[in-house]
């Protein structure tokens, strides 16, 4: 059964002056779910969005908080995000001594849990997780920062994972890069869940709907 197509914008690139104004503009504009890029500054070179951040926008959007945790070690934090309102957690295969143990956390504390893979990272990471997620995410950038360009040897790694997964209730998920030209190509491999930064957010709130069907029909036409 095909999983249905869903836009994520990651609010990494929206307007941090007016963060609450921007997650509902995206909001009304289209967004399946609102991506959040939470960083460290250890695990990847840059510090972004903390629990507290997460809580305070919470109210301005009934949408799927999607959050991407880029933070190691990630177990002590993943009970404030669960409490700051994130409905699905992802962690890197590389976050923690024990893997599987911090998924059955973040399924505890009532989330749905996903495992990231970067681009260097192989997909038999991952292989024995399968049973704990609920969300497979791959990079299409190396983490730390939006606006890079998309790396395409990742596509062969989504028909892989969509193969591993086989009838497994698992969403695949592209973080990086995304852009109309680049969604057809992660889309025919498998992918359902498209992030995309930059590519939304260009251009202010009135092109918002316009940026996020143009994603949406690309990728749909290669499905």
């Amino acid at each position: 059964m095909t999983r249905p197509l869903l836009i994520a914008p990651s609010i990494l690139a929206s307007d941090f002056s007016k963060l609450g104004e921007e997650i509902r503009a995206v909001d009304a504009a289209g967004a399946d779910w609102i991506h959040i890029d939470a960083m460290d500054g250890h695990f990847v070179p840059n510090i972004t969005l903390g629990p507290d951040i997460v809580k305070a926008i919470r109210p301005h959007t009934k949408k799927i908080f999607d959050v991407h945790l880029m933070i190691a070690p990630v177990d002590p934090y993943l009970e404030a995000f669960a409490k700051a309102g994130a409905d699905i957690i992802s962690i890197h295969a590389e976050a923690g001594p024990h893997i599987h143990r911090s998924l059955q956390t973040i399924r505890k504390l009532g989330k749905k849990a996903g495992i990231v893979l970067n681009p260097g990272t192989h997909e038999a990471s991952i292989e024995h997780l399968l049973d704990d997620v609920d969300l497979i995410l791959l990079m299409t950038i190396n983490p730390g920062f939006g606006g890079q360009a998309f790396i395409p040897s990742v596509c062969p790694k989504v028909r892989r994972i969509k193969e591993m997964v086989g009838d497994r209730d698992i969403d695949i998920e592209i973080d990086g890069g995304v852009t109309p030209e680049t969604a057809p190509l992660v889309a025919e491999a498998g992918a359902n869940v498209l992030v995309a930064g930059s590519a939304v957010f260009k251009g202010g709130p009135s092109t918002y709907a316009a940026n996020m069907a143009a994603i949406r029909e690309a990728a749909e036409k290669a499905r």
